[in-house]
């Protein structure tokens, strides 16, 4: 009886490749980084924060550059859940699988956040083309916010968008971080059978790459970074309400 053959799926070749599209993204991204952190250094400076929002797994890098420790705290983060928690909707109105390719949350969700004029933008989006994040990224460019999209061009240029412009969220940024992800995102492949995202974990580099070059930029100007301490230590909370406190009906922390 022949052995079946060993497959090229494994948690070594995933930890190679990984490591060498980190080096890749962070090489080829670094101009659009720079790009993107003087649009959130200059808005900060204006008195603006940061309005993060993905869906699905998108959502977990939205989270990197919202509300965590070692992060800028005049940041917030748009999700859809947020239709629940802060708009009063039916919570099964979420058990839609669908519901990000509906543009209307999108305009719903901004209405709910009290956006300022002085806002940029961060919308993360591995495909780019789903109703809701490309009709965030309309209202942001319509209403002059600065607009800085995560997404991955290898896929976001080979679907159509579902969004009744035809564009997808990299047509519409004024920086556009490309993680580098491929079509479907799955790295790893053996036959048929494809595994192992990427999106998430270049996603979260590149957003954690501005955060660097932001507080680079603040501390160069002689400002002190409005920066959260992790609150699992002892003076977390206290140090974290006082800086919060400055964006107090800016921000918003809900779980």
């Amino acid at each position: 009886m022949t052995a079946p053959a060993r497959s090229t799926i494994s948690a070594a070749t995933y930890a190679a490749v990984v490591g060498r599209v980190v080096t890749e993204v962070a090489a080829a991204q670094s101009a659009a980084v720079s790009a993107a952190a003087r649009l959130v250094v200059e808005g900060l400076r204006a008195g603006g924060v940061v309005q993060a929002f993905g869906t699905g797994h998108s959502q977990a890098t939205a989270m990197e550059i919202a509300g965590r420790a070692g992060g800028l705290v005049p940041t917030n983060l748009i999700a859809l859940r947020d239709l629940v928690l802060l708009g009063g909707a039916d919570p099964q109105v979420l058990e839609d699988p669908f519901l990000e390719r509906d543009p209307a949350v999108a305009r719903r969700l901004y209405e709910l956040h009290a956006v300022d004029p002085r806002d940029i933008f961060v919308i993360i989006s591995h495909s780019g083309g789903n109703g809701a994040v490309v009709e965030f990224a309309h209202l942001a460019a319509q209403r002059g916010h600065p607009l800085i999209a995560i997404t991955s061009s290898a896929h976001s240029r080979r679907i159509t968008a579902r969004h009744p412009s035809g564009r997808r969220l990299f047509e519409l940024a004024d920086v556009v971080l490309d993680t580098h992800a491929p079509y479907g995102d799955a790295v790893l492949a053996d036959g048929d059978v494809r595994v192992c995202a990427l999106s998430s974990i270049t996603g979260a580099l590149l957003a954690q790459m501005v955060v660097a070059e932001v507080v680079a930029a603040q501390l160069a100007a002689g400002d002190r970074p409005p920066v959260y301490l992790s609150s699992n230590v002892p003076e977390g909370d206290d140090h974290n309400r006082a800086l919060e406190a400055r964006y107090a009906g800016r921000i918003r922390r809900t779980a």
